[in-house]
Order: structure tokens, then C-alpha cells, then sequence
């Protein structure tokens, strides 16, 4: 095949996608043909003359990846894939249907598609993740191709992402940029100023072409042009028109997310796109000259090493067990933004430098570059403070649908952090992470229960959160105790006991405390440790329950809403237990952590006075 008929047959294929985009969501009633018609060529083009890969095996590590930043045109990413033989051409027509994995944006539902996306901003950081995973873990020579649309460019997460895959050199991420002047309800920032993106792209490290993105011969040239940069990732910038190919929707408002209506409308359509030849057109196959790593497990875990009575934060047990679980799991990397030393991630660092990706203080990127590592097989460890994971949430949710595996450590966490003040508190972490579906979420009180869980996570699936401490406190657990996932210990029980003080963490030193001071007059409790808080264990609760009088006293270093206190509530409120909550109710603010324990009412002190309030 010529060089020209080359181009004709990409056209063609970028014909057949646009045909295929309004006459799938024609048939779902819904969904976004005028972004697909926009981008149609650049699909065309990155499938069917960029891309190497495999379309019968979308497991091949060797396989191109791409990703669609904008997923409300998903289906011209379903359309591509029909047209390369991935899936058959007659599943287009199941098109947002509840049993079709042909989703409204994609969804790993579909082989295909490595991570969820839709969310506007985050595809970008996925690739990165991904394109990480290729130069420096795996090294191999797939490239990962990424298409944005102008209106999410102004998302922070999108710049975040720019930053970090120039400062790691990423030349095997190419990005395209479907510059068609629309958002949802409005004209872009900069509407067809691409002379503006590109400057900023280009401020940034990137390597950026120019072009008219319905141009069939500089989209290749373009991309041909990526195939030789050397150490800075590519931003295509085109130019296009939405609606591209039918007249009534080219480049006019208010069609934004409205399909077509079948009959008149669709037909009009099918008339102006459906002309033309469609001469045959082939894919490039991966090369599979390098060898696809293997990377398996050399070792069990080695057991916690540490005195009864010994001061130790969780924090750097935390730290001290990933360094170790590094050691015999080569899928393990770590990921933190800029907090290495106070979440104690320094310790992986030091002792497996290669797979350690720092990711500065910019924690939605890291969240979305996990999201791509993860969706490369690897287990990713990302760490921060835990208030700072908040404004990373968005990433935590839709990596979640993406369904890779994640676990995410927050430290700092709640007022016992002490003179920091509120900014740096994480209080809203268990609600916020109890919420996120199909989690787990533990909460360890010492360094023995940290390392157990730590490799308790790699074990996991799914979305997992580790919540460790800033001050030190005492080991209670002998290196020998396992904490199973969904499971709780007793500490502390009689006969005689009253209520169930339930706890974790450094609460749990407190209600500790409390029991001893309890003792003393003559007051007999229970103390649970619930480090496992999501899967809360049910029935250890239930069984404390019913020998304390159904009574239970929550003590959390959490706002009172949604934490450790409401799991409690969800396992026992149907089956006649009362419950109490000690929790933060204010806005905290500096001081000794010991001082804020007992300002805030969660301190032994104050649980001895509720304990005596309620038993009295």
C-alpha cells in the first residue's frame, strides 16, 4: 500500500467510526456523537497507524496503550475497536445497555479499557502511570497514547500530570488534544487559540506539534514525529470541528450529550458520512523481541521485630514494612507526595530506589499515576497525609470503578498530631474511605498490627486504606499475633464487665488507660480493639455486646460522623445494642497532643467519665 492510499484507508476508518458513533447512541437514546465525530480522525489515526497491538489479546504486555481522557466519546473508542476485530461490530448496537460492557464511559468492564475515565482531567495521569510502568518497571517498548479534550485541560490534575511526566522523561507517553472549542455548555477558555496550549504544554517540558486535526497526513506526520523524541513526552495539539462530517451538528451549540433521533435525523446523517470507499486497512502487531517481565513472589513475609512496652509510631512501622514487603514482592512500588520522611515511605526509597516514584506535592496525579501502574499488574503504596488525600478523592472514586488495586496510607492523623494544627488533621479519612465501595479499611494501634497489615494489603484487592499515627505509642501485641482483615481482638474482659469500650489506634491507648483508672474504682469494662474497620467483625462486636449489657462506647480521633463510631453502629443497630460515640464535634485547633486528646473529649479521662456517666 502507497503512502496516499494509506491515508485514503485511514479516512475511510475514520468515516466508518463516525457512522458507527451516531448510529450507536442513536440506538441507546443517549450519549455524546458530536465529541466522537470531533476526535473520530485522531482515533483513526492513533489505532490504525500508530498503535502496536495485539487486537485478539488485550492482556499482551506488549500491546500500545491508549487511553480516553474524554470518555463521554467512548463510542468512538468502541467503534475502533470493532473496526480493529477486538469485539464484533454487531455489540456497538448494545451501546449503554445494563448488560453490555459498552458503559456510558468506559469501564475496565470492556478488556480493553485499562482504567475507568469520564471524570474529566484524570486520563492523563493514568497514561503517565502507565508510561512509568513501561520506561522504568517493565521496560518495554509499548508506547501509551493519551486523547484529551480542550474543555478538561482546565483541570488542575491535567497540569499536575504534564509536570511529572517531563520531569520523568516520558517519551513513550503521546498525547493528543481534540481542540474543538466546545465544553458542555459553553465555548472553551481559548475556543481554537491552539498557539495557547501549546505554549503551556511546551513550558512545561513537552515536546508539541501543531495541526489540523481533521488533516489525515499531518496526523500521521505528527504522530510519526512522536516515534522520534527523545526523553520528553509529545502533546498533539489539532485543531477540529464538533459534529465534524454532518453539517446540522458541525461546530454548532446545543448539541452537546444529544444523540440523534432515529428516522429522518439519523438517516440525514448516514447519508452525508457513508460515502466513500473503504479500502482495507491492517494493524500493526506488537513487537515481542523484549521479554515480558515475570515477577513473582520470593518469600513469606518476615515477622514484626519488636519489644512489648517499646515506643514506636505506626508511621514508621508502616515504613519499615513496606521496605520488607518490597523485598519479596516485585510488583510493590511506592508512591508519595513530597511527605517521604514524615509517612516514613524513606524506608522503600532507600531499600528499592527503583521502584519508588516520587510524586511531589501534587496528590491527584499520584492517586491517577497509581491508577496506571496498577492497571500494569503492579500493587502500588500511596502515602501522604491523610488530609491531603482529600482533595485526591475524585481519583480515590473512580479508581475504584476502575477496579485496580490500590492501598493508600494516610498519617497525621487527628487531633493527636498535636501542634500542627487543624490544617494538617486528617478527621474526615474513615468516613471518606468507608464510603469508596467494595474497600477495606484498617487502622492498627501499634507497630506488630501495622506490619501484619501492611501485608495483609498486598493480599487485597480493590481499594484499601491504611490509616497510621504520628506519635508513638507502646507495642501491646506480641510479634507472633496475626490481625486477619475483618477480624478485632479483646484486651481487656471479666466476667463483671459493664460496656465494651471499642477503639483503635491511638484511642485505643487511651481507652488502655481508661480501663486501669476504671479498675481502680471498682468499674469493670471491656476493650475491644477494632483495627479492622471496614469489614467491621460483626460478631466480635456483637458477642462483646451481649456479655456487656448491650452497651457499647466508641472512643474514635475522628470527626464524629461516618468514622470508626458509625461502622459500630451499622454492625449492632438492629440487634438491640446501644451505642455511644466519643468523637471530635469541633474544628480543632493547636496544642500538645495530650491536650487536644482531652480538649476534645477522647482522652482516658474523658472516657472514664463517660464510662461512669453511662453505668452509673
Amino acid at each position: 500500500m502507497t503512502a496516499a492510499q494509506h491515508l485514503r484507508a485511514l479516512e475511510a476508518v475514520a468515516r466508518k467510526l463516525r457512522v458507527h458513533s451516531v448510529r450507536a447512541t442513536a440506538e441507546a437514546g443517549s450519549g455524546h456523537p458530536t465529541s466522537c465525530l470531533s476526535a473520530a480522525d485522531l482515533v483513526a489515526a492513533v489505532f490504525f497507524h500508530a498503535m502496536r497491538f495485539d487486537p485478539n489479546d488485550p492482556r499482551n504486555p506488549h500491546n500500545d496503550r491508549f487511553v480516553l481522557s474524554k470518555g463521554h466519546a467512548a463510542p468512538v473508542l468502541y467503534a475502533a475497536l470493532a473496526e480493529a476485530g477486538a469485539i464484533p461490530v454487531e455489540q456497538l448496537d448494545t451501546l449503554r445497555r445494563f448488560t453490555s460492557p459498552l458503559e456510558g464511559h468506559p469501564t475496565p468492564r470492556l478488556p480493553w479499557v485499562g482504567a475507568a475515565t469520564g471524570s474529566l482531567g484524570q486520563g492523563l495521569s493514568i497514561g503517565m502511570g502507565m508510561a512509568l510502568n513501561g520506561k522504568y518497571l517493565d521496560r518495554l517498548a509499548y508506547r501509551v497514547y493519551v486523547l484529551l479534550g480542550d474543555g478538561e485541560v482546565v483541570e488542575g490534575g491535567v497540569w499536575e500530570a504534564a509536570a511529572l511526566a517531563s520531569y520523568y522523561r516520558l517519551d513513550n507517553l503521546v498525547a493528543l488534544l481534540d481542540v474543538n472549542g466546545f465544553g458542555q455548555s459553553q465555548r472553551t477558555m481559548y475556543d481554537f487559540d491552539t498557539s495557547v496550549y501549546r505554549a503551556r504544554f511546551a513550558a512545561f517540558g513537552w515536546h508539541t506539534v501543531e495541526i489540523d486535526g481533521h488533516a489525515m497526513a499531518e496526523i500521521v506526520a505528527a504522530l510519526d514525529e512522536a516515534q522520534t523524541v527523545q526523553e520528553r513526552p509529545t502533546m498533539i495539539i489539532a485543531r477540529t470541528r464538533k459534529g465534524k462530517g454532518v453539517s446540522f451538528l458541525e461546530d454548532r451549540e446545543g448539541w452537546h450529550g444529544k444523540p440523534l433521533k432515529k428516522g429522518e435525523e439519523l438517516d440525514r446523517a448516514l447519508k452525508e458520512l457513508s460515502n466513500g470507499a473503504s479500502p482495507p486497512i491492517r494493524i500493526a502487531r506488537p513487537s515481542t523481541a523484549a521479554v515480558a517481565p515475570t515477577a513473582t513472589v520470593t518469600g513469606t513475609f518476615p515477622a514484626p521485630q519488636y519489644q512489648r512496652g517499646e515506643q514506636v509510631a505506626t508511621r514508621a512501622a508502616y515504613g519499615t514494612a513496606l521496605a520488607k514487603l518490597g523485598t519479596i514482592n516485585p510488583r510493590v512500588v511506592a508512591l508519595d507526595g513530597d511527605t517521604k520522611n514524615s509517612t516514613f515511605a524513606e524506608k522503600f526509597l532507600a531499600a528499592h530506589p527503583q521502584r519508588y516514584f516520587e510524586s511531589f506535592i501534587a496528590e491527584q496525579n499520584m492517586v491517577g499515576a497509581a491508577v496506571g501502574l496498577a492497571a500494569c499488574g503492579k500493587i502500588p503504596f500511596v502515602s501522604t497525609f491523610a488530609a491531603f488525600l482529600t482533595r485526591a478523592f475524585d481519583h480515590i472514586r473512580m479508581a475504584a470503578i476502575s477496579r485496580v488495586t490500590i492501598t493508600y496510607v494516610g498519617s497525621h492523623c487527628g487531633v493527636s498530631i498535636g501542634e500542627d494544627g487543624p490544617s494538617q488533621m486528617g478527621l474526615e479519612d474513615l468516613a471518606m474511605m468507608r464510603a469508596v465501595p467494595h474497600s477495606t479499611v484498617l487502622y492498627p494501634c501499634d507497630a506488630v498490627a501495622t506490619e501484619r497489615l501492611v501485608a495483609a494489603a498486598a493480599e487485597l484487592t480493590g481499594t484499601t486504606y491504611l490509616r497510621t499515627s504520628r506519635p508513638a505509642t507502646p507495642v501491646i501485641y506480641a510479634n507472633t499475633e496475626e490481625f486477619p482483615v475483618g477480624g478485632s481482638k479483646v484486651l481487656r474482659a471479666s466476667p463483671q464487665d459493664r460496656l465494651t469500650i471499642v477503639a483503635a489506634g491511638v484511642t485505643l491507648h487511651e481507652a488502655l488507660a481508661a480501663y486501669e483508672a476504671l479498675g481502680a474504682a471498682g468499674i469493670h469494662v471491656r476493650v475491644l480493639d477494632a483495627y479492622s474497620v471496614k469489614p467491621i467483625d460483626q460478631q466480635g462486636l456483637l458477642q462483646a455486646a451481649r456479655q456487656t449489657h448491650n452497651m457499647i462506647l466508641v472512643v474514635e480521633d475522628h470527626y464524629y460522623d461516618g468514622g470508626l463510631g458509625d461502622a459500630v453502629l451499622n454492625a449492632t443497630a438492629l440487634h438491640g445494642v446501644r451505642v455511644h460515640k466519643l468523637a471530635v464535634t469541633e474544628v480543632p485547633r493547636s496544642g500538645r497532643p495530650g491536650e487536644l486528646l482531652d480538649a476534645y473529649g477522647i482522652s482516658a479521662r474523658q472516657i472514664v467519665s463517660a464510662v461512669k456517666r453511662l453505668t452509673r
